[in-house]
Formats: structure tokens, C-alpha cells, sequence
């Protein structure tokens, strides 16, 4: 392959690239109420780093119904409950945990960013330190990520 061939040929992947992970972008499930707003931030914050979002409004009740489901202790809850891959993401986790959890696929139910902590997708630029939390199959929790 000669300069030129090669030079075409990575152009094209770059160029092609976002079509392909586009395609390829796992659909986040995402269930909530029909009031909140930094939900929908940070809905629009995973559809900018390339997931797709079905979101679906449900009243209060509806949605703790779903977290008791999915086995999420009221400590770890959040404001809003996810489905993707076979687990649960709880609250405001950053679009690279959930890449990352998908990515290394461990043994677990889900993450969750418990509360709703400043400065996590959808909620602001300005925040405390938190951490992510993979949640084991047992229900108990070990660090995933720490941000901030």
C-alpha cells in the first residue's frame, strides 16, 4: 500500500467512523418522571457521546416500583433508572462508565452515581468530587470511578 492508498484509506475510517458507532450504539432505556429536568440533561448528555435513549415518563411510584425490580437499594438511588446490556445505570453516571461497563462486562447488576451529585452529567459544570458505584450481584458495592 502506497502514501496515497493509506492516506485514503484512514480518511475513510475516520469519516466513517462516527457512522459505524452510531450504528452500533447501544439504546439506553430510560424511565423517569415526566417533571424532571436534569434527567433529561443528562439523557441529552448521553445522546451527544453517541448512545441512543428511548426515555419513557412514569409518575413516582411507578419508578420506585422499578427500582425495587432492579434491586436498587434507596441509598444508591438516584432520580432516574436506566437499562442497557443487561444492567441497571442508576442517576447521572458519565457516558465513559457506561462505555466502560459495557466494554469489560462484569459480573454485576449495574452502576449507579447515588443522590444526584453537582457536577455529574445533567447536573451543572460545578460540583463535588463523587464516585461511581458497581453495584455486585450480591447488592453490595465496590468504586467503579471517581470523577470531580
Amino acid at each position: 500500500m502506497n502514501r496515497r492508498e493509506f492516506g485514503l484509506t484512514a480518511l475513510s475510517m475516520v469519516l466513517a467512523g462516527p457512522a459505524l458507532s452510531q450504528t452500533a450504539a447501544p439504546t439506553l432505556q430510560v424511565t423517569k418522571t415526566p417533571t424532571c429536568g436534569c434527567c433529561g440533561a443528562w439523557v441529552n448528555e448521553m445522546i451527544s457521546a453517541g448512545f441512543k435513549a428511548s426515555v419513557e415518563d412514569v409518575d413516582y411510584d411507578t419508578l420506585q416500583v422499578l427500582k425495587q425490580k432492579h434491586g436498587i437499594a434507596p441509598e444508591l438511588a438516584g432520580c432516574h433508572t436506566t437499562s442497557v446490556g443487561g444492567y441497571f445505570v442508576e442517576g447521572h453516571v458519565p457516558a465513559a462508565d457506561i462505555g466502560r461497563l459495557l466494554s469489560e462486562k462484569p459480573v454485576a447488576r449495574g452502576l449507579t452515581a447515588p443522590g444526584m451529585p453537582m457536577g455529574s452529567p445533567g447536573m451543572g459544570p460545578q460540583g463535588d468530587p463523587y464516585d461511581v458505584l458497581l453495584v455486585l450481584m450480591d447488592g453490595s458495592t465496590q468504586v467503579f470511578a471517581t470523577h470531580g
